[in-house]
C-alpha cells in the first residue's frame, strides 16, 4: 500500500518524520502522519469555522486541500484584507467538499424494515481508502453511521454489530474488529472516530463486547488473538494511575477516590474547541464566564463519552454552560470497564496464565465493589454518576443507570429497584428517553436512542424482568418501524413521546441511515420471532 500527504515540503522536517514514522509502522498519536486542518490551516481554520462558512461545521474539517496548507495559507494571508474578498469563494477554489457518496439506494417502503436494513449494508460500507484529507485510512472495509457521519465511530459499531450478525456478515465483523486492532496497535487507543482530529480522545470502551460478538462466531480461541490490543486499550484508559495519591486524585481518566479505590472518568488532552464544532465550543466557553480551557476539555470529555450533548453532565442540568463532565465518575464507563477486565482474565484462562487470570478478575472485583459502593444511591435506589469532587451522586436519573444490570453486576434487589423506576418514569409510547429531563439537548428527553434501549431491554432480561424487558422492545420496535413508513428512513435517534416522531436537539439536525438504529432494531426482531 501506497501513502500521500498534503504536505507544504519535504523541508518541513517535522511532518516528513512523521511521515517516515508512518511508513515504518511507527504511528504514534504524536507523530499522526495525517493532514490535521485544524493545526496544519492555523488562522484560516479559525475564520472560517468562527464566520459559518458551511452550515454544519463538520464540513470544513472534513475537506480535502487541492494544494499544500502551506500554499493556500500564504495565499489566503495575500487575499484576506482585499476589498470583495469573499471567504466562501476562496475556500471553495482552494478545497474540495467531502464527497458525498451516490449509490442509487431509494427507499421501498413496501419492503419490510428487515430487507431494507439489509439493503442498507452495502450502502453504508466503505471499501479501504486514502485522501490528502483528515479521514486516517483503514485497512478492511467498514461501516459507517450514515448521514453527515462519513467515518467509523467507535461505540456505535459494537451495535451496528447486532445487526452484521443476524445478517450473517461474518467478514464484515472481522474486518471491522480487525480496524480497530490496526487503531489500536498505531495510536495507542481508538479514537472517536477514523479523523486526525477525533485523535486526542476515545469513546465508550466497547471493543472487548466486540470481541465476544466475533468469538460468538468463531469460537473462543479468537480472544487469544486480540489479547495483546485489549491490554493496550485497558492501558490507555488506566493511564496515570500509578501517580494518585489523596493530594493528587485525577490524573487524566483515572481517580482515585477517598478509600484508595480507583475509578474512570471521560477526558481528553486538548484543551481547545473541537474542530467540528469549533464556533459552537468558542460561544458556549464565552457565555460560561468560566476558564476557557475548563469549558473546551468538560466538552470534548462529554464528546468522549459520546453522550454530548445531555444534562447528565450539567451542574444546573439546564445548560451547556455548566459542564462538568471531568468532575464525574460515569456509572456506564466504569461497568463497561468493569467488563474489559473480565475480558483480560477470560483471556488469561484461555492461554492458561492463572496468574494473569488472578489479576484481572481481582481487578474486577475491586471496580464492582467500588462501583456499587459510589454509583448506588440507597435513599433514590438508582445508579446514577458520581461527582467526585462534591463527594456525592449526582441524582440526575439516566440510562446510564442501566448498565450495571447489562453488565451483571447488580444485585437482585438492586435490579428490582431499577425496574420499577424504568417502568415507572421512564417508559413511554415509543421506548424509553436517554433522561427525564427536557434540555433541547439530542441526549435528554424526549430522544430514545438505540444503544440505550438494548442496554435496559437486555439487561432488564439478565434479570428476568421480561415483560418490561418485551415491553420496551415492542413500544422501540413499533416506534422505528413507524418512523420507517412515514419517512423511509430509519434515523439516529427518536421522539419516544410522541408515535411516529423522529428525534430532535443538539448541535446538529437528525440523521439516517442509520448504522446503530438498523443493528439494534434488526437484532430485536429476530428476538422476537424466537
Amino acid at each position: 500500500m501506497s501513502y500521500s500527504f498534503a504536505l507544504p515540503s519535504l523541508f518541513l522536517s517535522r511532518r516528513f518524520l512523521f511521515m517516515l514514522l508512518f511508513l515504518l509502522g511507527g504511528w504514534a498519536q504524536q507523530g499522526l502522519a495525517q493532514f490535521r486542518p485544524h493545526e496544519e490551516l492555523g488562522e484560516l481554520f479559525r475564520d472560517v469555522q468562527l464566520a459559518s462558512v458551511f452550515p454544519d461545521s463538520k464540513t470544513f474539517p472534513d475537506c480535502l486541500p487541492l494544494s499544500p496548507p502551506a500554499q493556500i495559507l500564504q495565499a489566503y494571508a495575500q487575499e484576506k484584507n482585499k476589498a470583495g474578498f469573499d471567504l466562501k469563494a476562496f475556500v471553495l477554489r482552494h478545497f474540495s467538499l467531502p464527497k458525498e457518496r451516490l449509490t442509487g439506494f431509494a427507499s421501498n417502503t413496501s419492503q419490510s424494515v428487515e430487507e431494507h436494513i439489509r439493503a442498507l449494508w452495502p450502502v453504508l460500507t466503505r471499501e479501504p481508502m486514502e485522501e490528502q484529507s483528515s479521514l486516517i485510512p483503514l485497512p478492511h472495509a467498514y461501516v459507517v453511521p450514515g448521514g453527515r457521519f462519513r467515518e467509523i465511530y467507535y461505540w456505535d459499531s459494537y451495535f451496528t454489530m447486532l445487526g452484521l450478525q443476524e445478517s450473517n456478515q461474518v467478514g464484515l465483523i472481522q474486518n471491522m474488529v480487525d480496524n480497530f486492532t490496526y487503531l489500536i496497535n498505531a495510536i495507542g487507543h481508538i479514537p472517536n472516530g477514523n479523523r486526525s482530529y477525533y485523535v486526542s480522545r476515545s469513546q465508550p470502551p466497547f471493543y472487548a463486547l466486540m470481541l465476544r460478538v466475533l468469538a460468538q462466531e468463531k469460537g473462543p480461541e479468537i480472544l487469544l488473538k486480540y489479547a495483546p490490543a485489549l491490554q493496550k486499550e485497558y492501558d490507555f484508559w488506566m493511564q496515570g494511575q500509578e501517580t494518585l495519591s489523596a493530594g493528587q486524585p485525577a490524573h487524566r481518566r483515572v481517580v482515585r477516590l477517598p478509600d484508595g479505590s480507583v475509578l474512570n472518568r471521560y477526558w481528553d488532552d486538548d484543551p481547545t474547541p473541537r474542530p467540528e464544532a469549533y464556533k459552537e465550543d468558542v460561544e458556549v466557553a464565552r457565555h460560561s464566564g468560566r476558564n476557557p480551557e475548563e469549558v473546551y476539555r468538560d466538552i470534548r470529555a462529554a464528546a468522549e463519552s459520546g453522550w454530548d450533548f445531555s444534562s447528565r453532565w450539567f451542574l444546573d442540568q439546564k445548560t451547556l454552560e455548566t459542564i462538568r463532565t471531568t468532575q464525574l465518575i460515569p456509572v456506564d464507563l466504569n461497568a463497561l470497564l468493569y467488563h474489559l477486565e473480565i475480558t483480560l482474565a477470560d483471556m488469561a484462562q484461555l492461554q492458561k496464565n492463572k496468574t494473569q487470570e488472578r489479576l484481572y478478575r481481582n481487578k474486577a472485583e475491586k471496580r464492582k465493589k467500588a462501583l456499587l459502593a459510589y454509583c448506588w444511591n440507597p435513599t433514590h435506589q438508582f445508579f446514577y454518576d458520581y461527582d467526585f469532587t462534591r463527594q456525592k451522586t449526582t441524582d440526575i436519573p439516566t440510562l446510564a443507570g442501566v448498565t450495571p444490570l447489562f453488565f451483571c453486576l447488580a444485585s437482585k434487589a438492586q435490579a428490582n429497584a431499577v425496574a420499577q423506576r424504568l417502568q415507572r418514569d421512564f417508559l413511554k409510547t415509543g421506548g424509553l428517553p436517554a433522561t427525564l429531563t427536557h434540555s433541547g439537548q439530542q441526549w435528554d428527553a424526549p430522544n430514545g436512542w438505540a444503544p440505550l434501549q438494548w442496554m435496559s431491554i437486555q439487561g432488564l432480561r439478565a434479570y428476568k424482568q421480561h415483560d418490561l424487558a418485551n415491553t420496551i422492545a415492542d413500544h422501540w420496535i413499533k416506534q422505528n418501524t413507524e418512523v420507517y413508513r412515514l419517512s423511509g428512513k430509519l434515523t439516529e435517534k427518536y421522539n419516544v413521546e410522541k408515535p411516529g416522531a423522529e428525534g430532535g436537539g443538539g448541535e446538529y439536525p437528525n440523521q439516517d441511515g442509520f448504522g446503530w438504529t438498523n443493528g439494534v432494531l434488526l437484532k430485536l426482531l429476530q428476538k422476537q420471532k424466537d
